[in-house]
């Protein structure tokens, strides 16, 4: 059986770190659900993570969509 864990919360709070822990620790991958970061080229302001703050996770649902 596969499981989802749903990290939810303020801005800021440091969802993006545990979720990248918590599938490190038991080999999943992350889905961001960020209505902003789905966006290419709009790094700033949107607090997409870092390739060292993914820490070799897989991300999926970043940069997929032109603004426009």
């Amino acid at each position: 059986m596969n499981n989802i864990i749903c990290i939810a919360g303020p801005t800021a709070s440091g969802k993006t770190a545990l979720a990248a822990t918590l599938a490190k620790e038991l080999n999943g991958e992350v889905v961001s659900c960020d209505s902003m970061q789905v966006y290419r080229r709009m790094d700033i302001g949107t607090a997409k993570p870092t390739p060292a703050e993914t820490m070799g996770v897989p991300h999926h649902m970043l940069d997929v969509a032109d603004p426009a």
